[in-house]
């Protein structure tokens, strides 16, 4: 039995030797693929796996790169998935400059109000902190509480307008809305006064032609019958909180605001007698009309009643430096109501009262320090719509644009807030100090 056994295993291994000599060449081929294949499978294994430590690395413990990020260096980084550049060099700067051209300041402070100035500017503005800034703070806030206790005499023991989650005095007659308008206005041009606003030039300009509209010379020669002309709102360039100041003395319109503003102290009173119009959340009622609602409801309230205030919008919906017109937002054009034009212009030496790329603070502070400041105003007429653009708000917005940019010597951009958001995203998530030196170059 056992040597049968040891005869079919020497025929095995007999016939494997002769198939494993025939078929050698081609097991040695089909060896080397198999190697060939399975070491750039490792190189592809080794490849992955590379990467995917490197990813995982700052979640190891032991890992050399366990450290996490800033929160500088992710704004960086989300800076760059939006196009921008991780590292604030000369270059990069330059190309953010000329991208996001109308948000760039220009005065000597430098893009965030932070750069190295002279050893004159420091002498000039300890001078101020020490002189001006005192008397400035001072006068303007005995101005501010006089008239918020005019404001609350006016409205005392009369209750407000509530319609629709607004809250205002906008629609109040007889003399308390005389007095409160009257003092509005002059108490408005004293705190510019004291903000160094010594001299406003205004200027009215008569166009030569108009894009599509009717021109009325001046809003003082309509007629209380002529509805069709009055305009419903004032419509300006937007560049500093100061606008709403300047407006206030001129036409004391109504504004729109955040609804926080209405319960600040003394300035909430103040905005609900200037019957300011309150962004809010949507309501969920099917009476609610929501702020684009109201403020089509106000302007067409202003353009039949000479009683009712105009509203006075910002159609750019943020702030530029002052050169530039961004795109208009329809929502002052919804009503096909007229609306006046103003171009505002401050012309300054030493600093911008723009309001970009520089906190609400160092912008307060620098201004105070600021012995003269100059704003110019260019009063357009009214533009009365054409049929044409009261059937399309954006023809008409774009018409009113392109007009207020001719006369105003303004650049027209295409950018708007999101790309504002980009590049203060890009300067405060880059390297400061470099950009601050590069600014000052």
């Amino acid at each position: 039995m056992d040597s049968e056994e040891q005869r079919d295993n020497q025929k095995m291994e007999k016939k494997i030797r002769e198939l494993s000599s025939d078929e050698a060449p081609i097991l040695t081929e089909k060896s080397g693929l198999r190697e060939e294949e399975m070491a750039m499978k490792e190189k592809e294994l080794l490849s992955v796996s590379s990467k995917s430590m490197g990813d995982e690395a700052p979640l190891l413990p032991n890992a050399q790169n366990c450290e996490q990020p800033s929160p500088s260096e992710r704004k960086t980084e989300r800076f760059t998935l939006e196009g921008g550049s991780p590292n604030a060099s000369a270059q990069s700067l330059e190309e953010m400059e000329i991208k996001y051209a109308a948000y760039v300041r220009h005065d000597i402070y430098g893009t965030l109000g932070k750069g190295e100035v002279s050893w004159k500017e420091k002498a000039l503005l300890l001078l101020a902190l020490i002189v001006v800034v005192p008397i400035r703070v001072v006068v303007g806030f005995l101005i501010l509480l006089t008239y918020y206790l005019i404001c609350r005499l006016c409205t005392l023991f009369k209750a407000p307008n509530r319609e629709d989650g607004q809250e205002d005095y906008a629609h109040m007659s007889g003399i308390r809305r005389s007095t409160i308008i009257i003092c509005g206005r002059f108490l408005s041009r004293a705190m510019l006064f004291a903000l160094g606003f010594y001299w406003i030039k205004e200027e009215y300009v008569i166009p030569d032609q108009s894009p599509n509209g009717l021109f009325v010379k001046d809003s003082s020669q309509i007629d209380a019958d002529e509805s069709s002309y009055r305009p419903g709102a004032i419509v300006s360039n937007h560049v500093s909180y100061l606008d709403i100041l300047y407006h206030m003395s001129a036409s004391f319109p109504s504004f729109v605001a955040k609804r926080s503003v209405a319960r600040l102290p003394l300035v909430g009173l103040i905005s609900k007698c200037l019957g300011c119009v309150y962004v809010q959340r949507e309501s969920k009622a099917s009476d609610f009309k929501g702020v684009s609602g109201v403020v089509t409801e106000r302007l067409q309230a202003a353009n039949h009643d000479k009683l009712s205030p105009m509203m006075m919008l910002f159609p750019e919906g943020t702030t530029t430096n002052g050169d530039f017109l961004l795109p208009f937002k329809t929502g002052a054009f919804l009503a096909k109501t007229p609306v006046l034009p103003v171009i505002l212009r401050y012309r300054y030496q030493r600093f911008s009262p723009a309001w970009d790329t520089i906190s609400g603070v160092r912008h307060v502070l620098l201004l105070l320090c600021q012995f003269v400041n100059y704003l110019e105003v260019t009063r357009l007429p009214v533009y009365c719509p054409s049929e044409k653009e009261k059937a399309d708000p954006k023809l008409y917005a774009n018409n009113v644009r392109k007009l207020m940019a001719l006369e105003g010597n303004l650049t027209m951009s295409d950018i708007g807030l999101p790309e504002k958001r980009i590049y203060h995203a890009a300067l405060h998530g880059n390297n400061q100090s470099s950009i601050l030196h590069q600014k000052e170059d």
